[in-house]
């Protein structure tokens, strides 16, 4: 499904309201968002086909995040940097996607794993970081694909929650998984 700008708009107010009220009917998803239930209907019919539409939205906006960012060629720390700022672009629907995790979203036969390109992509950067020396290499490239994606989505929620502000998070996310929490770098 193609969107339009004003579909993406009401696809983030949409994630946020799901969150904030998950027992919330179409008529009250459609009033948080800001939106009329015929509006609402006519963008998805159903509850189940929102979240549907949005799951296979938040799959497009991760691959996405993954291709814009130059993960394959540019220098490690930049793109680590443009890693961030990209999916922190995008809260709402990471705030969504952590909402709707499963035990199952990453499969360990892979069958079915629709998200399995993206978190290739990122073992790819942080393994091409290791061999160009960016990263340190007594850590597997998919332990830090994994640290990544924690904090990323440990962020987006603590700021939903009103317990990080958002205007550092890019910064703390960079230092955190650069430098982690020591004051002083070890020896």
């Amino acid at each position: 499904m193609s969107l339009t700008p004003q579909d993406e708009r009401l696809i983030k107010a949409l994630a946020l309201a799901i969150v904030d009220r998950p027992r919330a009917t179409l008529k009250e998803l459609a009033e948080a968002a800001g939106v009329s239930k015929a509006t609402l209907h006519r963008f998805c019919g159903t509850r189940d086909n929102l979240v549907q539409i949005m799951e296979s939205h938040g799959e497009t906006v991760l691959n996405q995040i993954t291709t814009t960012t130059d993960l394959l060629h540019g220098e490690p720390v930049q793109a680590l940097r443009s890693l961030i700022n990209e999916h922190l672009a995008h809260r709402e629907m990471l705030v969504f996607l952590l909402f709707q995790y499963r035990p199952d979203t990453f499969p360990v036969n892979g069958e079915g794993d629709r998200w399995q390109s993206y978190a290739d992509a990122l073992d790819a950067f942080f393994l091409r970081g290791q061999q160009l020396g960016a990263f340190r290499i007594d850590i597997t490239a998919a332990v830090f694909t994994e640290l990544f994606l924690t904090m990323i989505f440990g962020m987006v929620d603590a700021e939903r929650r009103g317990r990080a502000a958002s205007a550092n998070s890019a910064n703390v996310l960079e230092q955190m998984f650069l430098h982690g929490a020591a004051n002083v770098k070890p020896q």
